[in-house]
């Protein structure tokens, strides 16, 4: 397998290397890629149960036209 980095990202894993927490590069690839799971997971459940709530709410009586608005004008006044 191949991966190319920015520069920016090779500093970042050199750096993390460097200070003692990882053994390798390949280590603090392995640990961004686990981290990146659980939150990605978390997020399509998240999204998961938001929708859920959204279906088991019945059907509202505003048009999606009426929750722009209201939404518009919520941003105004924040």
């Amino acid at each position: 397998m191949n991966i190319s980095f920015t520069k920016t990202q090779e500093e970042y894993i050199s750096k993390q290397v460097k200070s003692g927490e990882y053994q390798n590069n390949s280590e603090v690839i392995r640990d961004a890629l686990r981290l990146h799971q659980i939150y990605r997971d978390k997020v399509i459940a998240d999204l998961r149960a938001e929708i859920e709530k959204g279906l088991n709410s019945g059907i509202s009586i505003r048009s999606v036209k009426d929750i722009i608005e209201a939404k518009r004008k919520s941003r105004k006044t924040a």
